[in-house]
């Protein structure tokens, strides 16, 4: 094959090759000596700031498991103290009806209907203690349980266009 009839760019001669390793090696050198230890200081930034995002995500992973089991534990916690106050309203009703039963047989009429009625006020005023304790907490664990769920301004927006839609949808 005869290469001197192909143009010169195909076949470039000594000098040329010369002159471009040359201004090659000058640019690898520049690129060396400042380009790659920026690039690889970068990449270690970056790589140490995804470590810590992920170990603070995990972080966060434990504590929100730990806010869980706490949530869990004050409910029960509630629903034990309700079921107390309901045990302890049901024997003071029980001993305020025993009372006025006695009462009841040793007197007359009169007395009987005064002790009915302060027993219903007793009674009254026991379902309403139990009822604002209960309200109480019903509305600390869902104070506790909305911070939770609605700690973010996305999950609160999400929040807000939830119960929209269902508030149109029950007008509808």
């Amino acid at each position: 094959m005869d290469f001197s009839t192909l143009p010169s760019i195909l076949t470039p001669d000594l000098g040329l090759l010369f002159w471009m390793l040359l201004a090659f090696l000058v640019v690898f050198f520049v690129l060396a000596k400042f380009g790659f230890p920026a690039i690889i200081v970068m990449v270690d930034k970056r790589k140490k700031y995804i470590d810590e995002s992920l170990s603070k995500a995990q972080k966060a992973t434990a504590q929100l498991e730990n806010i869980k089991q706490e949530s869990e534990s004050m409910l029960q916690e509630a629903r034990e103290k309700q079921a107390i106050i309901l045990k302890e309203a049901a024997s003071t009703r029980e001993a305020i009806v025993a009372q006025a039963q006695e009462k009841a047989r040793e007197e007359s009429a009169r007395i009987i209907n005064d002790a009915k009625a302060e027993i219903e006020s007793q009674k009254q005023a026991a379902i309403s203690e139990i009822r604002q304790q209960v309200a109480a907490l019903s509305v600390e664990i869902s104070e506790k349980v909305l911070r939770q769920k609605l700690g973010t301004d996305k999950a609160q927006m999400d929040y807000i266009n939830q119960m929209l839609d269902e508030v149109t949808a029950n007008n509808k």
